[in-house]
């Protein structure tokens, strides 16, 4: 057991841990991996991803979303959000989700993380993080997923799109937007008739 105590040393909470990582540590990797998940030293959050949980005086520390999503796709560019962010838009939407989205390059579906699940979608471009402008791209983007009145949200959209950067829309459409978001920014923004329909 000296072996098993040698790894649990050099594990620090709060840092996750692919398979990977842990055979780095230990001669008997899966040996050691269950015996530690078992003993509730490493906590399995996701496929071959281990997190070594942190603990204060009222018990476990929850693990930070964008640590679990970075261990997971072994990489930094990906976006996480909810569609609750664009209830801050002003738009009039109101709904409140329990869906938590990551942007990504690497990863499409739904995967569980630790006790929650997360819907990665692979982008080819997103911003690093949503100004207001991208954060309307996206939510037109995402409309008829929305448990919105889509002709309730044009219609306010229409009367406050002017508090919007049109400068920054237009790029933001130009770099996210779906063929149908660029339809619509365009005619808010040069006063044309907008279509809703599909």
């Amino acid at each position: 057991m000296l072996k098993l105590d040698t790894v649990k040393k050099n594990l620090k909470p709060g840092k996750l841990y692919r398979r990977s990582d842990l055979a780095k540590l230990s001669t008997s990797v899966d040996r050691h991996v269950a015996l530690l998940v078992k003993e509730g030293t490493l906590k399995k959050v996701g496929p071959g991803l281990y997190l070594k949980p942190s603990t204060s005086k009222w018990g476990e520390v929850p693990s930070d979303d964008k640590d679990l999503v970075r261990g997971f796709l072994k990489d930094d560019r990906f976006l996480v959000f909810s569609f609750n962010s664009y209830n801050g838009l002003g738009l009039g939407t109101t709904q409140l989700y329990n869906h938590t989205v990551v942007y990504n390059h690497k990863r499409h579906g739904q995967f569980r993380l630790g006790n929650r699940v997360y819907d990665f979608r692979m982008k080819p471009d997103f911003p690093v993080q949503f100004n207001r402008e991208a954060l309307l791209v996206d939510m037109l983007n995402n409309l008829s997923e929305l448990a919105e009145d889509e002709e309730r949200v044009f219609e306010t959209l229409k009367r406050k799109v002017s508090t919007f950067d049109k400068s920054e829309l237009e790029n933001a459409a130009k770099l996210y937007g779906k063929v149908r978001t660029k339809k619509l920014i365009k005619e808010l923004l040069h006063g044309t008739q907008v279509s809703t329909s599909r």
